[in-house]
């Protein structure tokens, strides 16, 4: 069964920024508890340039599977880059400003997705 085509957006960026080495990578499908997207995908980079090169590499795999992002906003100076896909919300943080927003307590009624192989 192939997933729809939300869940694959979301899967092709976890691919990316794991690729890219972004630690404590989450896919949260809030489907079912939200209606500002289907899925949330949250991560970490160990520093400011870490964190510019893993929403770099999640812009560029996206871009070449043409999709393209509705918005971007933040800088890794302040600790959050989000990237919106309309359906798809990607979340890369510095680890203590994760910690401060904790999304995924916000977000704990929503299943997290199985990345093996994202």
């Amino acid at each position: 069964m192939t997933p729809p085509p939300a869940e694959r957006k979301a899967r092709s960026a976890a691919r990316a920024a794991l690729d890219k080495r972004a630690t404590d990578l989450v896919l949260l499908d809030v489907r079912a508890v939200s209606s500002i997207a289907d899925y949330f995908l949250v991560c970490n980079g160990k520093s400011t340039t870490h964190m510019e090169t893993i929403s770099d590499a999640i812009l560029a795999e996206l871009k070449a599977e043409g999709i393209r992002p509705l918005h971007a906003e933040g800088v890794a100076e302040s600790g959050w880059i989000l990237l919106d896909y309309g359906d798809v919300l990607m979340h890369v943080f510095l680890e203590d400003t994760r910690a401060y927003y904790a999304l995924e307590r916000l977000w704990g009624d929503a299943p997290v997705l199985p990345l093996d192989g994202a």
